[in-house]
């Protein structure tokens, strides 16, 4: 029986810088309002026809093997996480692995949108943990920038999210002690229009009926979130799921040593440090820069966050995310 641990990390976010500045010139905005209401001061989108996610999501990956010092042909798996895949279909998860030129290894996809990454993390565990794999690569990137409204009918939404990538490589640990203690996984059906992109699907409008209709003002293609429901819901699914992950390994608040939450919204983030009293040197936060960027928000800032070196070994570190499902999870990691 093992644990598992990450041995490598990494990330990788566009050029191109979009300043709270530049989103006023094309929309009834303002950078003290975008900053009042999220905390963003700016984001990077890509350059279409450029950066996709899933070439954002192996340069993050290459950083990652590369620090865990193993090489491609070590790894045994892949999971990938994101909700805009470069095509409908197949996922990314098997373009990573021709694009890396790795062997015939399985590939899996996981579509937990801002909770996907700590769903990768806890995958990869069980898988690890079982003695079914050693090294797992498990990726969160995102493209939203191509998939927004950018007026003012959409300023809701399109003013949070960025687009970037994040990688880890997780591997065996003998030590019972160290490495991914546990995960929390949980998903709440119910409330899943409050935070969606309702088409095209099966469950309301096909692309055939979105052409035919040929409705310029149709903004079911778009997505859409209930903000202050989002809001209310994150906050207190966030503290719980950190509670349930410190109680199972007989811990307490204090013995946080960094949190790493998903980078949704700083007022949500600041709202569980209060909760939980932590300083500002225990919780790490990236938003201003580089916006919401969903399933690659946690890697991101979990990579920037170890190389400032603000991770010790030793250190407790806590992944939390919360989001559209809704689903949450956290993981518990002793480093």
């Amino acid at each position: 029986m093992y644990n598992s641990k990450i041995i490598g990390l990494g990330y990788f976010v566009p050029e191109n810088v979009v300043t709270n500045d530049d989103l006023s010139k094309i929309m009834d905005t303002n950078d003290e309002w975008i900053q009042e209401r999220t905390g963003i001061k700016e984001r990077r989108h890509v350059i279409k026809g450029e950066e996709t996610t899933t070439t954002m999501g192996v340069k993050a990956a290459k950083i990652a093997i590369e620090r865990a010092g193993i090489d491609k042909d070590d790894i045994d798996f892949i999971i990938f996480a994101t909700l805009s895949p470069d095509y409908y279909f197949p996922g990314p998860g098997v373009l990573v692995q021709r694009d890396l030129g790795i062997k015939t290894i399985g590939a899996l996809d996981v579509r937990n949108q801002c909770s996907g990454f700590v769903y990768g993390i806890s995958v990869a565990d069980q898988y690890i943990k079982s003695g079914m794999y050693k090294n797992v690569l498990v990726i969160g990137s995102e493209v939203h920038s191509t998939g927004l409204d950018f007026t003012t009918r959409g300023r809701g939404v399109s003013v949070i999210f960025g687009d970037g990538a994040g990688a880890a490589v997780m591997s065996r640990e003998e030590d019972a002690k160290k490495g991914i203690l546990s995960t929390h996984l949980h998903s709440e059906g119910q409330h899943a229009e409050e935070l969606a992109l309702i088409a095209p699907g099966m469950g309301k409008r096909w692309v055939t009926d979105i052409i035919e209709d040929n409705d310029p003002n149709d903004e079911s293609y778009l997505p859409v979130m209930n903000g202050q429901f989002v809001f209310k819901n994150a906050v207190v699914r966030f503290s719980e799921v950190i509670v349930e992950g410190l109680q199972a390994n007989a811990l307490g608040k204090e013995d946080i040593d960094l949190l790493v939450p998903h980078q949704a919204n700083l007022r949500i983030s600041q709202f569980v440090q209060r909760k939980f009293g932590l300083n500002n040197d225990q919780v790490f936060n990236n938003i201003m820069k580089y916006g919401n960027t969903t399933a690659a928000s946690i890697p991101i800032a979990l990579t920037e966050a170890w190389e400032q070196g603000r991770i010790k070994e030793g250190d407790l570190v806590v992944l939390a995310a919360f989001g559209s499902g809704f689903t949450w999870g956290s993981a518990i990691i002793r480093w």
